[in-house]
């Protein structure tokens, strides 16, 4: 017989149907008249199927009165309409497999309050639990919708390198890659040889797919990858991890006003998607997690995003009367502060901030006529801040190559990035999302290392 998943049994009206699911037992209660209730759940919904089974059952003393959470089963039985609340069908069991059992006394996830802080260090498990099969299957959505958006508006999906030799944002919080033998590393003149390293020179692991999808965007005009980023930065905050994914999208023949507007589509597109498509999941999120977050999410989703420059976002900080930990002198980076300022208590809704100071930004971006700015943008969100950092990138040769050289770096690394300058060069722009900042700000949790399965922190690296 063929399995059901629950999510189509909770949805199905074929009563009195023979039916064959598999799960985890999430709990048993018995009743007193000989027979138990198996809530059961196989992570396809995140509701559980109620499994009735009589006392009468040939394996109830020896397996199912052994039940508890955790435990792994199949049951066979009927469809029938649910006598209790809560659900509208449930199945009246006729036979019960047990695969596995679970011992109560070990399985932390069975017991009742387990702290987010104590599930990272059990993350194999975690996901079993009620927030982190949630979490999982919204993410598994804005992945999906993350496609779906750039393929119905003529996007190529390009897989960029996850090695690489060069450093796109040019800060060199990189991981190195080599294959050399630690105890005999050969030595040049000036430091390591890496002539005598597998690549030849040295390898990182990739920043950012932006500088390799721009090739693509100058042959194929619209392009995106969606893959993983590292960042060796010592960072121990509920913003970062070391190890996370980037949703970067690049567009030929295209200025900073086309890549604002496909952020802010892409936001509204995403938001969506997910209140439409995982309302269980998204209900559970505005219980237990954040009470305000579907009403935030329809709030961005119908507003439309406000528009200004980092210099009258500075003068708007200036003059607000409100006191920040970080300075707002033009010319330093804005903070998470600032930018939940404008977007929470200024404006009340999502902000483009653009043309920012250029000697903050990074050295491909495209330098604005008046010699101090950058054609660069972030889309700020409230709770969240910066979610998307974008820009229009620097097509002529000789204004990159002056970038190249002011933040201390070779051209010669850069050869074929800066080939892109003379064949045929065009104007283009693009925007990179971070993944994991992305579900944050959708379900509302308030660390990073809980929107990713196996988060990847300094002095962690488990499973």
């Amino acid at each position: 017989m063929k399995r059901s998943y629950i999510v189509d049994v909770l949805n199905s009206k074929d009563i009195d149907k023979e039916v064959l699911v598999k799960g985890w037992v999430r709990t048993r209660r018995d009743s007193k008249g000989g027979f138990s209730f198996i809530a059961l759940n196989d992570g396809s919904c995140f509701n559980n199927l109620q499994i009735v089974v009589d006392g009468d059952l040939d394996n109830y003393q020896k397996d199912i009165l052994k039940l508890h959470p955790g435990s792994s089963i199949a049951v066979k039985g009927t469809l029938v309409k649910s006598q209790g609340g809560g659900q509208s069908v449930e199945v009246k069991a006729d036979e019960v497999k047990v695969y596995g059992h679970c011992d109560p006394e070990e399985y932390v996830i069975g017991k009742q309050r387990v702290s987010f802080e104590r599930l990272r260090e059990i993350a194999h498990l975690r996901v079993r639990t009620n927030t982190f099969g949630a979490v999982t299957r919204v993410r598994n959505k804005l992945a999906k919708a993350t496609h779906d958006f750039f393929q119905e508006r003529g996007f190529f999906y390009i897989n960029t390198p996850i090695i690489t030799a060069s450093d796109c944002e040019g800060a060199g919080e990189m991981f190195r890659v080599t294959t050399l033998d630690h105890a005999a590393v050969p030595i040049n003149e000036d430091d390591v040889d890496y002539s005598q390293d597998f690549f030849g020179k040295e390898s990182f692991l990739t920043v950012s797919g932006q500088l390799a999808l721009e090739c693509y965007a100058c042959g194929l005009g619209n392009v995106y990858t969606f893959g993983p980023t590292f960042r060796a930065e010592n960072s121990n905050t509920s913003r970062h991890l070391s190890e996370f994914w980037m949703i970067e999208p690049e567009m030929a023949f295209a200025d900073l006003d086309d890549d604002a507007d496909l952020a802010e589509d892409y936001i509204k597109y995403l938001i969506t998607t997910v209140l439409d498509e995982c309302a269980e999941d998204m209900e559970f999120f505005s219980k237990h997690i954040d009470k305000t977050i579907q009403e935030t999410l329809i709030h961005v989703k119908e507003s439309k995003f406000v528009r200004l420059s980092y210099t009258e976002a500075i003068d708007i900080l200036n003059k607000s009367g409100q006191k920040f930990e970080f300075e707002t002198n033009w010319g330093n980076d804005l903070q998470t502060e600032h930018e939940r300022f404008l977007t929470e208590k200024e404006f009340k809704k999502p902000v483009i901030v653009t043309d920012y100071p250029r000697e903050i930004k990074a050295f491909y971006m495209k330098q604005n006529d008046d010699g101090k700015t950058a054609a660069a943008m972030d889309v700020l969100v409230p709770k969240i801040g910066e979610i998307i950092g974008g820009s229009q990138r620097e097509d002529d040769l000789q204004k990159l190559d002056a970038r190249i050289k002011d933040h201390g770096m070779d051209l010669e690394p850069y050869w074929w990035y800066r080939d892109l300058r003379k064949f045929g060069s065009v104007p283009h722009a693009g925007f990179g999302l971070g993944f994991e900042r992305l579900v944050q700000f959708v379900t509302g949790m308030d660390n990073i290392r809980d929107v990713i399965p196996f988060p990847r922190t300094p002095k962690s690296a488990e499973f």
